[in-house]
């Protein structure tokens, strides 16, 4: 199924919550001199235009990044990522990174990205995003065959990431698959996993037998803004960490309640941060 287009749905809260955290990510893979690579496994278009048909149809943004234009007295880490959203915008909101642009923003001379999108109507974007650029490669193909096709890289040190649609049924057990191919092919990278919360059962599930793959340390962080027995839609969503950067958890614990704070319209909420598995 390939019906899913981010562009109804760029800027979103779930987006700030996921772009916020993969910030912190790649400040840490830059905290030392030497290269890293980068897989994003579900690419879709790259950027977006927050006055496009599609985003107007929704609004979405205005219950996420909307929430944090303009805001002050924000964390250095929350700040850092608002800061690269701004980048791509003048004094007002109108387009919106997705984690290939924010990715290749923060990327230094010596670093590699390698992007993959099934999709036909997101393909094309995407490519022309980074047509001039040397250090990006652009693959129309399967996401999770692009693990054993691009996997290991010559670059020794990096990150995956998984960020598909879940389209339909399914896309829990090709995760777990997914992780077991990257631990078979690069155990030393970290890996981090989107997932929405629509109710608490399939997550719960999934993270369970994530605790029991052994593919390395893993930490889950969550946000929910809705109840999990809500019929809204998606009432919340997590990042599942296998072997995250040193210290990366002490980075997300201050985070997560301020994304609560800031990006919750009167709904209680709630967050987690808890290691699944740790040897440190």
């Amino acid at each position: 199924m390939l019906g899913y287009r981010h562009g109804f749905h760029a800027g979103h809260w779930s987006d700030v919550f996921k772009h916020a955290i993969l910030v912190q990510l790649l400040r840490a893979l830059l905290r030392k001199d030497k290269p890293f690579f980068v897989l994003d496994t579900h690419a879709g278009a790259g950027l977006y235009d927050l006055d496009s048909p599609q985003a107007r149809k929704t609004g979405q943004w205005r219950e996420g990044i909307g929430r944090l234009w303009g805001q002050t007295g924000l964390s250095p880490a929350l700040a850092d990522y608002l800061a690269q959203v701004q980048s791509f915008n003048g004094d007002k909101l109108g387009r919106y990174p997705g984690s290939p642009r924010l990715i290749r923003q923060l990327m230094r001379q010596q670093d590699r990205l390698a992007l993959t999108e099934l999709h036909p109507g997101e393909f094309p974007h995407l490519k022309q995003e980074f047509a001039a650029d040397s250090q990006v490669m652009v693959h129309r193909r399967d996401g999770y065959e692009a693990l054993k096709a691009l996997l290991p890289p010559p670059i020794r040190r990096g990150l995956v990431l998984i960020d598909p649609a879940y389209e339909g049924g399914g896309e829990f057990d090709r995760l777990v698959e997914g992780l077991s191919v990257i631990h078979r092919r690069w155990p030393q990278a970290a890996v981090a996993v989107w997932y929405p919360i629509l109710e608490r059962g399939p997550s719960a599930r999934f993270l369970s037998r994530v605790a029991k793959l052994q593919v390395g340390e893993a930490l889950c962080a969550e946000l929910g803004l809705h109840p999990y027995d809500s019929v809204l839609g998606i009432n919340g969503c997590g990042m599942m960490l296998v072997n995250p950067p040193w210290q990366l958890d002490a980075a997300l614990e201050p985070l997560l309640p301020e994304l609560l704070e800031r990006l919750r319209s009167g709904a209680r909420g709630t967050i987690r941060l808890e290691w699944l598995t740790c040897n440190r």
